[in-house]
């Protein structure tokens, strides 16, 4: 009998940059949105002291806060994954207790979740009562099918939040290039648009990438969900400073 030789799975598109995506679209999204924000925002208002200082109030203004919003989301990322396994943890504790003290009834409470999602009644008896030899994957079960809580990222909330920080910054800094180029003019406000355009641009490219949906839909929503905020900043420049 001739056998069919086992095929290599194909190698991940981004290898482990795949593993921090939502780090990466999360924080590079804030990080161009937010800074575009001050710039549009500059440009809508036309203040008179601002319009003196030029690209230099642009850059001071956009830079502070780039680099303040940055460590606040880098922070916040590593908290909240904290958070998260934390909750999971004492989650988990308390569904291994419960499983010790009426092991029949988490084993009926999973058989009833197993044949809910597919299984017959045959093989969610014969699955619950494997997986009642190991609790603590049993617990995970119930505490996904009844609490709706997924096994944390195995990435320490650290690195997540450094990765946050980092695309915040590489991302974020790309609408006040134009101002370290050239004075603060009309022009200088459409080249940071095109360059915030295409930032956005190449993180929906990443975003397709790594997850292989529609392009169309990857760049477009990245696309339309910063020129949303970037343009509600340049209104309300205009109505506030106008």
């Amino acid at each position: 009998m001739s056998t069919v030789p086992l095929q290599p799975a194909p190698p991940d598109r981004l290898g482990r940059t795949q593993e921090f995506l939502k780090q990466i679209v999360y924080g590079g999204n804030d990080g161009i949105v937010t800074t575009f924000a001050i710039v549009a925002g500059f440009a809508g208002a036309r203040a008179e002291g601002v319009a003196g200082i030029g690209a230099v109030a642009v850059l001071v203004f956009g830079l502070a806060n780039l680099f303040a919003d940055a460590v606040s989301m880098g922070l916040g990322e590593f908290l909240s994954g904290r958070a998260q396994r934390d909750l999971y943890g004492a989650q988990k504790r308390r569904a291994l207790e419960t499983i010790r003290r009426a092991p029949e009834d988490a084993r009926t409470r999973l058989d009833r979740h197993l044949r809910a999602r597919g299984l017959s009644s045959t093989d969610a008896e014969a699955a619950a009562a494997i997986l009642a030899r190991t609790p603590p994957m049993m617990a995970e079960m119930l505490m996904r099918y009844e609490n709706g809580l997924g096994h944390p990222d195995e990435d320490s909330p650290a690195i997540n939040g450094l990765f946050t920080f980092v695309a915040f910054v590489a991302f974020g800094v790309v609408p006040l290039v134009p101002y370290f180029l050239r004075p603060a003019d009309g022009t200088t406000l459409a080249l940071s648009a095109a360059a915030t355009i295409s930032a956005l641009v190449g993180l929906g490219l990443l975003r397709w990438n790594a997850t292989g949906l529609g392009l169309l839909r990857s760049v477009g929503e990245t696309v339309v969900v910063g020129g949303v905020c970037a343009v509600v900043a340049f209104v309300v420049g205009a109505a506030v400073g106008g």
